[in-house]
This record gives structure tokens, C-alpha cells and sequence, in this order.
């Protein structure tokens, strides 16, 4: 008896996390996986994979060598054959109805970007930078409804789609630079509150501070096509200290946060990080990185 094809594939990229990836895998099993295929796409971690290939044997693992969850993601595109593409990450923890959810959604000419509700890892009271991410990380409905983006750690889309707007590009915002192109050839962006997933707070400041100069770097690539994007781009620099006061009613006002304390820290982080990131833009404007 032959099997059917798969209607749906889930492509995790993932490099040197092999405990959040257990934990994710793991999760996705409890899930119906029924008509789906699942394809970790690694890019060449250090140690080898072979313990969860052992305990995870209906999951494909494929290695990509150039470096970058983009690529990953390309790869894992080629090698799946369904007709519906479920992005997730390697370090995000899909609620048990995640696939029946995103099975429910797919349509073929739509991009869905669903909720990534944050957790702290570990006990105590949150770090700065557990609590920065505890108000600001993930803002999906705002990124997708005001900013025109999903980030693809929670990403449906169809084959068609990716097809038609392209690979992610590498070294690039690529989940932004991906979605802005979808949206330019007409493909609907939706959010949806229901398609859940959890993703770990960072820890600490070198953390945070790692995953901002990332994305800090990879939005300045994009700008940079752009007419007179280094005076914009000098501009912003100039403005981010503003933004400590702006957001930091949002902080104080977030009932997520146990008590003042943490409210501190994290209003610390929030004004240690903007100030930082301003240093960052201003010699990316004048040419100096």
C-alpha cells in the first residue's frame, strides 16, 4: 500500500541548541501529525544530532552548510514536497493543536503569521532581559497588522506562494524582507491569535545584546538600498533615545511583570539597549561598521 503525499510540511532550522530543539520536537509530537512532513534542516552544528534522530524517526534531518536560518529555511523548502509550508523554530514550543490550527488556516494565496507568547526558562525573579522580552518580544498582531511582517518562527504559507516571491534572502531581516515582497505581489498577510507558540525569554544582557546587533546589522542591510538611506538611517539613530521615554509607560503598565522591581530592571534594559542600538546606527550612518 502506497502513502499518501503530504499536504503539509514543518521546517525547523536549527544550529547548536539541541536541548530547545528535544523540547520543541517533543511538543510537535503531541501534536496530530497525521498528512504532515517534519524536516529539521540543521546548519552544521558542532556535535552531532544522532541522539534525536534516534528518538525522533519520523523526522527528517538534513544539513545545510551555509550558515543562516534563511537558508535553512530554502532548504527545507526544497526538500519537502507538500503544498503548504509550516515555518517554525528550533527553540519555540507548539501549543498541542498547533498543527490541527494551522491545518484550518492554510489557504493557498495567504501568508498567516500566529501568537508567540513569551516563558522565562528557569526559576526566581526575571532578569532585565527577561523582562524587557517579557513586554516587548514578539508583538505579532502589531508587527503584522501596522508593520506588515510576520516573523517566520510562526509562519504559514503555501508552496505556490513561496514559490512565486522567492527564497528568503540571507543576511537580511529575511522575515521581514520576505513578507514585504509577498505583500508587494498581492498575497494577503493575515495574524491569527489562535496558531500559538512559546518561545524563551533571553536570559541575560549578552543575550539580548547578541539578538539585537543581529537584527540591528541585518536591518541596516535592507535600508541600505534605499535612497539616502544612511541620512534616514542617521536620523532613527538620533531619535532611538526618544523612544526610552515613549515605551516606557508600556513597561511600567504591564501586568505581566511580578512586581516594581522587575519593572525596573526591565525599564534598565529598555534604556541601556536603545542607547546602545543608537550607538550601533550612528556609525553604520557614517559608514564606520
Amino acid at each position: 500500500m502506497t502513502q499518501s503525499r503530504p499536504q503539509f510540511a514543518v521546517i525547523i532550522p536549527h544550529f547548536n541548541d539541541h536541548d530547545r530543539l528535544r523540547r520543541c520536537l517533543s511538543a510537535l509530537m503531541r501534536n496530530d501529525t497525521q498528512g504532515c512532513e517534519i524536516v529539521v534542516v540543521d546548519n552544521q552544528s558542532d556535535a552531532p544530532l544522532g541522539d534525536l534522530q534516534d528518538r525522533f524517526p519520523d523526522v527528517r534531518f538534513v544539513v545545510e552548510p551555509t550558515k543562516g536560518a534563511a537558508a535553512a529555511r530554502n532548504r527545507g523548502v526544497v526538500e519537502t514536497t507538500a503544498p503548504y509550508l509550516f515555518f517554525l523554530d528550533a527553540d519555540c514550543v507548539p501549543k498541542p493543536n498547533w498543527l490541527t490550527t494551522a491545518r484550518n488556516l492554510a489557504m493557498p494565496s495567504s501568508v498567516i503569521g500566529g501568537r508567540i507568547d513569551v516563558f522565562d526558562e528557569g526559576t526566581g525573579p526575571r532578569t532585565g532581559a527577561q523582562a524587557f522580552e517579557t513586554v516587548f518580544a514578539f508583538d505579532q498582531r502589531s508587527y503584522i497588522e501596522e508593520k506588515g511582517f510576520s516573523v517566520t518562527a510562526n509562519l504559514l504559507t503555501s508552496r505556490a506562494v513561496f514559490q512565486d516571491v522567492g527564497p528568503m534572502t540571507v543576511g537580511v531581516s529575511e522575515d521581514l524582507d520576505w513578507c514585504h515582497r509577498a505583500t508587494a505581489k498581492g498575497y494577503h498577510l493575515l495574524y491569527s491569535d489562535d496558531l500559538i507558540v512559546e518561545h524563551p525569554s533571553r536570559s541575560d544582557w549578552p543575550a539580548l545584546r547578541k539578538k539585537w546587533r543581529r537584527l540591528t546589522e541585518e536591518s541596516f542591510m535592507l535600508a541600505e538600498g534605499r535612497a539616502a538611506s544612511r541620512w534616514i538611517w542617521g536620523l532613527r539613530a538620533i531619535l532611538m533615545p526618544v523612544s526610552i521615554l515613549a515605551h516606557a509607560p508600556r513597561m511600567f503598565s504591564n501586568t505581566k511583570l511580578d512586581d516594581a522591581g522587575e519593572k525596573m530592571r526591565g525599564f534598565a534594559t529598555l534604556a541601556r539597549l536603545r542607547l546602545v542600538r543608537s550607538y550601533w546606527m550612528l556609525q553604520q550612518a557614517m559608514g564606520m561598521q
